[in-house]
């Protein structure tokens, strides 16, 4: 679940973005909706814990992310959300099951080979173990970072513009690999996008809108 009231945040020298309140329950949808700029990726970074609000409060899967010191915060990120950013952040030096690795150390956690191998053969990754995020298409590369979200069954998915580089069919495919590995998990699905096959997809989901980008503070 994911709960916000009175959310803001200023970047130096900027007019405060001012987000809308919103309440979702546990296993829902909400679509981050407007133009790029407009502070979906600020929302998210929020929700997430990467940024503290300069003021109001978000709570996600029942703790007051702001409330978490810094080491706290990081750990309580790592085993409740998973993330699949827009950049996909893969490791060039690791193979596409070390990448995987990174998710159980960046949680404290001993690795868990067998999940790993489950993520992978669930998300259609199970022959490509071996290789380097380079030798993987576009569309293996997301799953990947998908199967890095998932593997540790957060209780929240954020994705930020997961279908922004697609084509129709494999946006198609992106939006229902998502909402399946949601439901799967009854984890609460965050997706933050311009793009209007989204919404069209999504006709149920809760809709926070976001207006065109602050401008700079005098």
């Amino acid at each position: 679940m994911i709960d916000s009231r009175g959310l803001q945040y200023a970047y130096p020298r900027c007019e405060p973005l001012r987000f809308g309140d919103v309440s979702v329950a546990q296993g829902g949808t909400l679509l981050l909706r407007g133009p790029s700029g407009s502070g979906k990726s600020t929302w998210l970074a929020l929700a997430s814990g990467l940024l503290t609000p300069t003021d109001g409060e978000v709570v996600v899967a029942g703790q007051p992310v702001g409330a978490l010191p810094g080491a706290a915060r990081d750990a309580w990120r790592a085993r409740h959300i998973g993330f699949l950013p827009q950049k996909l952040h893969l490791s060039e030096a690791l193979s596409v099951v070390d990448n995987l690795g990174l998710v159980f150390f960046a949680a404290g956690l001993p690795v868990d080979h067998a999940a790993v191998a489950q993520a992978l053969q669930t998300l259609g990754l199970g022959d490509l173990a071996a290789r380097r995020p380079s030798q993987l298409s576009g569309g293996q590369a997301q799953r990947l970072a998908l199967a890095r979200a998932l593997l540790l069954r957060p209780g929240v998915i954020l994705a930020d513009e997961p279908t922004a580089s697609l084509d129709d069919d494999a946006c198609t495919v992106s939006l229902n690999l998502l909402r399946t590995c949601a439901s799967r998990l009854n984890a609460t699905l965050v997706i933050a996008t311009h793009d209007a096959r989204v919404w069209q997809a999504l006709p149920r989901a809760h809709v926070l809108a976001f207006n065109a980008p602050s401008r700079v503070a005098a």
